[in-house]
């Protein structure tokens, strides 16, 4: 067995995989000096630290393009993240005279650098014959000389020779178009031309006609040699073994594996030691094992039908190609490269986002425990792997691409592969997409996209490594787009020819790309052909000896480490936790949840109606409202060392106009935020107000509370029901990911709901959806079944019930996503208001709300009405006004899942008398809890007793949109309600 097939075997040994001096490019330097005026200078702009607070943080200068909108008025509050600028020097005087002198050769210069990558040859099954571009005839700039020699200053870098970088003052046109044929028309071609920024534009010009090539060194080749013949053995012992399993293999496009080892070899040389990877099915398994150190044992019985995880863990599991694994890369530096790969659903690209926001937590964990030195991408990197189909397809990644450089949301810059197999599924390009690349959705934010034919592995690597270098220098997004196929249809049970039968007769006649890289070396002797078939050999062996092993082979848990280390895998999430806080703390920090210094000039409405009024409030602490609850909550919190994010469309404010956790200054747009300026040692609260986006959004603040169970996520729909465009990682993430992965994650949804003549799209968050979305056990009169559902989906009525709730979400030794059917008109209603006794030590959530008003003499109530949520305040001005308040008894069920099941049985027995037990709601029959509720809440009526409906009547829409109407359906709800 080879050496490094030694050391992948040990499980005990630390695996260095170890890159020559030639293989890695020098990360973020250039490699030689620019020296002349040709060569652009880049000068750094950058600050020292990061705004939070004026002692506390560091603000990043806005990029060039963002000094070209209106200033951001936010970027003097905590969160507010831009990277580092380079810019250079324009043209000197003498240049910009010879480009005027030497106009057409400019012209042609600019026609390659814009249109090169057209007579690039790039497609390994050369299916698109490549037509002459126009734009690259010398001919049609008048130049026709190819002896001539022109002056190059200004215009173009041509290299003195192969061993020096220095310019050429002068080329003839023969030397000039060799040149950018060498450069722009080969094996990696280019699009940069559509970036505004000028600097970013000469920057890449120059790395493109000045890079002199590293030579990949004997060592650099075996590496890659073993890269590509161990993921081809890998596929052929799965073919062998598991023939009748889809595996999605990398056969066509194995110079991935090369793509990723050059990238993170080139990442650690850099200094980063932290990279979140998404990536769909393709190639998983062969990264997984090849790569990402995942015990091939594990896998195996994985395919057998095995748990991933120990048999006694609640888990559901998950299907092969959504295993990830997170090793720590050894490439020879300071610092392992930690890769944090993700668990993916099999909906494409709905993990990009996720890896997005778990990348963005990272950074934001390294950068408030690093020096001050500690810039936007330095230690953390965001790497998403693509399928050309999908990443053209799907509108995630639009809606994704759209956070990559706003400041609460950027990490430094993503660095994309599109895997690109020229086919989705059984669609050709041409069905699939309205643009000549797959990439071409990149342009919306600018970034520059590296084309690479994916048969030439050794191409790969140069060509990953500028894409490092260009992620590293700007920290924005890159795009390698590499141009391969797939060997197989979309799985290898698939018949492919009988869709792309032409498209399959070139695949099967050529080899691999393994093969035609082992002919390479052979024909450079840098390997014979007998190491080659030792090593095939070898691995397969190993493969064998590991699958030996699966019947003795007993899984292990990797969650609750590291940072979640301390919480628990609960068995019963029905807890009564004292979340209260003394009448003193809470009085300070709602007074500086409304405080700013002395030379911000407030809104003379928001000083009346929104602090003045809070401080009234305060005095004797009744009427506290929701918004002031919350800030309270919030600032608690940061105060016991924890960290909040708010985020969604308009959070700072609120769509109500409610909130106010952010101040703007009349006079400058200064941004002040209260609750992060009460003292140093506290936590931090982030206001990101979002882009007008719900999926991309929703999942970016999923993948941020994966990361540590010390921040409180939070995002909040602008109404209720606009969380339906994100429905895709509600169901793959937030609802299943700790059931199928074992991954927590505390994200709380606050979802604003409420039949207030609104219409159908106003009005519900469709609360019906979520319950079904839980686990909640049908059974409940069976003792041993413990409420330990997937997520908690409440209902709150006052303002201290919000705050408990918020408080409880972070007090708990175990996260559980947290879905608050959210108040509207609630907000500014002064009966639904709390006291600060109500939030005191000794308080908590409860799941349910007695009637205060019948439980004197329960013995009189004729009738017990079951309500959740803002119908309650109607019910009781009802009753008091129809005379009914000893007959007519409500509940308010706070909490429906987990259902609160000791609460309605005590309630049930204290009215044991009641003629009848309804369940009361403002939505359809068909929507609201009804049908969750009913079948549960039967089971603890008397024999005797049915549990009756108020509401309103089935319906297609979840509201009406005709005044009238609502008016009416409201009105029939309460006559019906104290009708005895």
């Amino acid at each position: 067995m080879s050496g490094i097939l030694r050391l992948a075997a040990s499980s005990s040994a630390r695996t260095v995989l170890k890159p020559s001096a030639g293989l890695v490019r020098s990360a973020g330097l250039h490699r030689h000096a620019i020296q002349q005026s040709s060569k652009p200078n880049l000068t750094v702009s950058s600050s020292s630290k990061l705004f939070s607070r004026p002692s506390r943080a560091a603000l990043f200068p806005a990029s060039s393009i963002a000094q070209q909108r209106a200033a951001y008025h936010d970027d003097g509050a905590y969160g507010y993240r831009v990277p580092k600028v380079y810019s250079m020097p324009d043209y000197t005087p003498e240049e910009l005279a010879n480009r005027v002198d030497n106009a057409n050769l400019l012209r042609l210069v600019i026609g390659y650098r814009t249109h090169g990558h057209l007579a690039a040859d790039l497609d390994p099954l050369d299916i698109v014959k490549r037509q002459k571009v126009l734009a690259l005839d010398a001919e049609r700039y008048a130049l026709t000389d190819e002896a001539k020699s022109y002056n190059l200053s200004g215009i173009l870098h041509v290299n003195q020779s192969k061993s020096s970088a220095e310019a050429k003052e002068e080329a003839s046109l023969k030397t000039v178009v060799a040149h950018l044929e060498k450069s722009y028309c080969g094996k990696i071609a280019y699009e940069f031309m559509h970036i505004p920024n000028a600097s970013e534009r000469r920057w890449f010009a120059h790395e493109v006609e000045s890079y002199q090539k590293p030579p990949i060194t004997p060592d650099d080749k075996q590496r890659i040699f073993e890269l590509l013949t161990k993921s081809e053995v890998f596929d052929h012992f799965m073919g062998k073994k598991f023939a009748q399993v889809k595996r999605y293999g990398l056969e066509g496009a194995e110079s991935m594996m090369v793509a990723l080892d050059a990238l993170f070899q080139t990442a650690s040389k850099a200094g980063v030691t932290e990279a979140v990877l998404g990536m769909p099915h393709r190639g998983r398994l062969n990264l997984l094992t090849d790569l990402m150190q995942y015990n091939p044992t594990a896998l195996f019985s994985k395919v057998k039908g095995n748990p991933e995880f120990p048999i006694n863990l609640p888990a559901s599991g998950d299907v092969l190609s959504h295993i990830a694994n997170s090793p720590k890369l050894d490439y020879g530096e300071a610092e392992p490269i930690h890769v944090s790969m993700l668990h993916n659903p099999s909906h494409l690209e709905a993990v990009n986002p996720v890896a997005m926001g778990k990348a963005r937590a990272k950074q934001m964990d390294l950068i408030a425990n690093s020096s001050p030195e500690c810039q936007l991408g330095d230690k953390v990197m965001c790497v998403q792997l693509h399928g050309d189909a999908a990443f053209t397809g799907q509108g995630v990644v639009m809606e994704s691409l759209g956070l990559s450089n706003l400041p609460h949301f950027t990490s430094g810059g993503s660095v994309h592969i599109v895997v690109n197999n020229q086919i989705g599924y059984t669609t050709p390009a041409q069905n699939a997409r309205s643009s000549v690349y797959s990439s071409d959705i990149g342009k919306m934010i600018n970034a520059p996209v590296i084309h690479v034919n994916g048969d030439h592995p050794e191409e790969v690597v140069h060509a990953m490594r500028l894409a490092f270098e260009y992620r590293n220098k700007f920290r924005k997004d890159v795009i390698l787009d590499l141009i391969a196929y797939r060997r197989w249809g979309h799985n290898e049970l698939d018949e492919p020819a009988f869709t792309q039968p032409l498209m399959y007769n070139n695949i099967r006649a050529r080899k691999s790309v393994p093969k035609m890289y082992e002919e390479k070396l052979l024909a450079e002797n840098v390997i014979t052909k007998s190491a080659i078939d030792e090593f095939r050999q070898d691995y397969f062996e190993k493969l064998e000896d590991d699958f030996s092993e699966i019947d003795s082979f007993k899984p292990e848990a990797d969650h609750l480490e590291d940072k979640w280390k301390g919480m628990i895998l609960p068995t019963e999430t029905v807890s009564r936790l004292d979340t209260g806080v003394s009448k003193e703390a809470m009085t300070k920090i709602a007074q500086a949840s409304i405080a700013s210094p002395s030379d911000f000039e407030i809104h003379p409405r928001l000083e009346k109606f929104h602090v003045q009024s809070r401080l009234k409030k305060l005095k004797d602490g009744q009427s506290i409202d929701w918004a002031t609850a919350e800030a309270i909550a919030f600032g608690s919190l940061l105060k016991e060392g924890y960290d909040v994010r708010i985020c969604g469309q308009d959070v700072g404010r609120g769509t109500f106009s409610q909130r106010h956790a952010m101040l703007v200054d009349q006079k400058t747009e200064r941004v002040h935020i209260p609750l992060n300026a009460m003292s140093e040692s506290q936590g931090h609260l982030e206001v990101a107000n979002s882009s007008l986006s719900e999926l991309a959004v929703l999942a970016f603040e999923t993948g941020m509370s994966y990361e540590s169970p010390k921040m409180l996520n939070i995002w909040e729909a602008q109404f209720g029901d606009f969380f339906n465009s994100a429905q895709v990682t509600i169901d793959t993430y937030v609802a299943s990911a700790e059931t199928k992965w074992l991954r927590q994650s505390g994200l709380v949804m606050l979802l604003p709901h409420g039949y207030d003549g609104a219409g159908p799209e106003h009005s519900s968050c469709r609360i019906e959806r979520w319950l079904q979305m839980t686990n909640d056990s049908f059974d409940v009169k069976d003792p041993s079944i413990k409420a330990n559902t997937n997520m908690h989906v409440v209902n709150p009525t006052t303002p201290a019930q919000y705050f408990h709730l918020l408080r409880r979400q972070m007090k708990r030794d175990f996260r559980k996503p947290l879905i608050v059917v959210g108040p509207k008109t609630l907000l500014r209603l002064p009966t639904a208001t709390s006291s600060l006794e109500d939030m005191a030590p000794g308080t908590t959530f409860e799941p349910i709300l007695g009637d205060t008003k019948t439980e004197e003499d329960p013995s009189l109530v004729e009738k017990v009405l079951f309500v959740s949520g803002k119908l309650y305040y109607d019910l009781i001005k009802e009753r008091q006004t129809k005379g009914a308040d000893e007959k007519v008894a409500i509940v308010r069920v706070e909490e429906l899942s987990p259902f609160p099941k000791e609460g309605l049985k005590q309630q049930i027995e204290t009215y044991s008398g009641a003629k009848e037990f309804t369940w009361i709601q403002e939505e359809p029959q068909n929507g609201g809890a009804y049908s969750f509720m009913e079948p549960r809440i039967r089971q603890l009526l008397p024999e005797n007793k049915s549990l009756g409906y108020i509401g309103r009547d089935p319906s297609a829409a979840p509201a009406t949109g005709i005044a009238i109407v609502h008016r009416k359906e409201s009105a029939d709800i309460l006559a019906k309600a104290f009708r005895l």
